[in-house]
């Protein structure tokens, strides 16, 4: 089973997670694909999305993420086919706090598109390793997928 590893990241911190999990997702036998700038023709056929966002400025999805996501809320396409869990990372003094994930679960499932377990909202005020936090998370994501 490929997994589908997109970064939404403005300062660089989801990308980082984005590739920490592909590398322990890697060691555990799973075949992934990691985008930190995806496209829609790249990403839309494939069935098993792990998304790992920020939230920037007033609540946006990050500028490397938006497009993909813009077109798909345009789209009058079908997702469900598409299977998805998002990390999202965000600093609660905002009370726009991990908008950007929100955000992004509504329109996949406005598309028919399956979430398969609790989004991981890490607050990087309280989080200091945000690689390790997404870690501990991953085995929820992968018994969703087994």
């Amino acid at each position: 089973m490929n997994i589908c590893i997109l970064s939404g990241s403005t300062l660089g911190t989801a990308e980082y997670v984005a590739e920490h999990l592909e590398e322990v997702l890697k060691t555990q036998g799973f075949s992934t694909a990691l985008f930190h700038n995806a496209s829609y023709d790249d990403v839309i056929d494939k069935p098993l999305w792990l998304i790992v966002t920020s939230t920037h400025g007033s609540g946006e999805i990050p500028d490397n993420l938006r497009p993909l996501i813009d077109q798909i809320a345009q789209s009058a396409q079908d997702l469900s086919h598409l299977r998805f869990a998002i990390v999202g990372l965000g600093n609660s003094d905002y009370d726009t706090f991990c908008y950007a994930t929100n955000h992004i679960e509504n329109i996949l499932e406005q598309k028919s598109a399956v979430k398969l377990c609790e989004s991981l909202k890490i607050d990087v005020l309280n989080i200091d390793d945000p690689e390790s936090c997404s870690e501990e998370w991953l085995p929820l994501f992968i018994q969703s997928i087994a």
